[in-house]
């Protein structure tokens, strides 16, 4: 029962990084390009840490640790791209 969840989480995962790739090639801006694909991609990560966890549930440290540094550094570097993208005039 562990075995399928994990495979179920791991799929999961890899079936939102494809999802994520897909508004690449519409015609709407880059930043919500980034945003689509930056959101699909930590949670497909996500997952798939998810799915690690169940299967090999002795490495719970390094694996929490990395869903953390996962949240934290998708948080930062969307404020870093919405702060770049920002007009010249708006910056102190």
């Amino acid at each position: 029962m562990i075995n399928a969840l994990s495979y179920t989480c791991i799929g999961v995962g890899i079936l939102f990084w494809f999802w994520g790739t897909f508004p690449l090639i519409g015609e709407r801006s880059v930043l919500f390009k980034l945003h689509s694909l930056s959101v699909a991609d930590t949670l497909g990560s996500m997952s798939i840490i998810v799915g690690l966890l169940l299967k090999i549930p002795s490495e719970w440290p390094l694996l929490i640790l990395a869903i953390i540094s996962l949240a934290i550094w998708n948080t930062v570097l969307g404020y870093v791209l919405a702060y770049c993208s920002s007009s010249e005039g708006d910056h102190d």
